[in-house]
């Protein structure tokens, strides 16, 4: 009677639950992405299927597949699978849960998945609540956060768990994901007779941010936006639907190299609110990034340098800030570093440097050290004359003294000529200053 139930509940659920619900994956290999976790061969796909696995915390952006996955590590153990949200569940809530499990475990060896989603949400009380269970192993616990785990759950219990970090989905697994929902005639759209353009899907995949639930929750409003209408999802629909309009950027096109160009150039010529408009279409048109921060840590040393060293500390750690908190979050600190470096004095001396000194290496080939400066720390170097005639700079006033640090040939050449602006001003003035390190006369040679 209560398999009868229980199928009965689960077509009802199927009939009337969401397309994202409906389309979750129910086995290992349905599951689309997460090769590196998943995939034939890997630790967390072989402690599944050996029925091994202990407490976990999974780590990853929205619509990764967390709770999907879960589920699905409950199917292939036959373990009973309870589910709490830590926005709602009280410690409460969570020692029933154990208690329960404890006993079943006790009573016929069945053992129970704890899956617990937005674990960073639960304090510390309630977080320390689960360690004797964890500990013990009543329950095998599995935490779900968009989180770092490392700043938002507590240390001794992410040191009895083992941690997984799900990447945000691809174009083309969300695709595919998308493409599945349109065949299933089961659990998705598959006889519903539907159509779908081209423009339309990609979109969808567009607006979803690597995001499947979110993918599958707009391919349902579109799908019915378009059974009142002709059964045909083209651009204007889905734009209409999704209250957004498609972004043109294509980022393998002209068009991704044409708006970053625009970006940094926009960031180069000191105007922050240009840099920001092209930063919104970067991020609006789903493009990675890591791939923009990797922009702004190039323009940091390139364009500014010295002028400003901090706008290098502010655009790594806008990099840095992308992995802790992700998007959309992670936006507001990509804006904080653009009008920072946009807004900072320029130079590019240190570029121009390093290009003048890789010219001369390039044509010298490889000259000797000379031998005030080679090696002097093993035994035998003071025999070779190694560092012998070397002078140590902090024995001398203000902690520098001429010598030659080039090779043979040299000592005229100059490659780094600080600007007037920022605090390159002031590295200029010290370099040139009466008895410094840029008063040599052979400082001002030519080039």
């Amino acid at each position: 009677m209560a398999d009868l139930f229980s199928s009965s509940l689960e077509e009802r659920f199927d009939e009337f639950a969401p397309l994202a619900a409906r389309m979750r994956p129910r086995t290992l290999d349905d599951f689309v992405g997460q090769e590196h976790m998943i995939g034939p061969g890997s630790p967390l796909r072989s402690l599944v299927e050996q029925d091994q696995l202990t407490s976990t915390i999974l780590w990853g952006p929205p619509g990764a597949g967390k709770t999907s996955l879960a589920n699905i590590i409950a199917r292939v153990t036959e373990s009973r699978f309870v589910e709490l949200s830590a926005t709602s569940a009280s410690v409460a809530d969570v020692r029933k849960v154990i208690a329960e499990a404890k006993e079943r475990l006790g009573a016929t060896g069945a053992r129970t998945i704890l899956f617990i989603d937005e674990i960073h949400r639960f304090n510390k009380s309630q977080q320390d609540a689960l360690l004797p269970s964890v500990e013990n192993r009543w329950v095998v616990l599995i935490g779900a956060t968009t989180e770092n785990p490392y700043f938002e759950v507590n240390s001794p219990l992410l040191s009895r768990s083992l941690l997984f970090r799900l990447e945000r989905l691809g174009e083309d697994e969300i695709r595919h994901i998308l493409g599945s929902a349109l065949s299933d005639d089961q659990r998705g759209l598959g006889g519903s007779g539907l159509e779908v353009s081209e423009d339309a899907m990609t979109h969808i995949i567009a607006t979803s941010g690597g995001d499947a639930r979110s993918a599958l929750n707009a391919l349902e409003v579109c799908a019915a936006a378009a059974v009142t209408g002709d059964g045909i999802i083209d651009l204007a629909l889905a734009e209409e639907t999704l209250q957004r309009r498609q972004v043109r950027y294509d980022k393998k096109g002209d068009t991704h190299y044409d708006v970053v160009s625009a970006f940094i150039k926009a960031m180069r010529g000191s105007d922050p609110d240009a840099a920001l408009y092209w930063l919104a279409r970067m991020l609006e048109a789903g493009e990675d990034p890591r791939f923009i921060a990797r922009r702004m840590v190039i323009f940091a040393s390139e364009d500014i340098g010295n002028a400003d060293p901090m706008a290098l500390l502010v655009a790594v750690g806008a990099f840095q800030a992308l992995e802790f908190v992700g998007l959309p979050e992670a936006k507001l600190t990509f804006a904080q570093a653009v009008t920072y470096l946009a807004s900072a004095p320029k130079s590019n001396s240190s570029s121009v440097a390093i290009s003048r000194a890789e010219s001369d290496v390039a044509a010298s080939g490889n000259l000797p050290v000379p031998e005030h400066l080679r090696d002097s720390h093993y035994p035998a170097s003071a025999k070779l004359g190694h560092g012998n005639l070397y002078r140590y700079p902090h024995d001398f006033p203000g902690g520098w003294v001429e010598q030659s640090y080039r090779p043979e040939g040299y000592d005229g050449r100059v490659y780094y000529e600080p600007t007037d602006r920022g605090m390159e001003s002031q590295i200029k003035a010290r370099l040139a200053a009466p008895g410094g390190p840029g008063d040599s006369p052979d400082s001002t040679e030519a080039r």
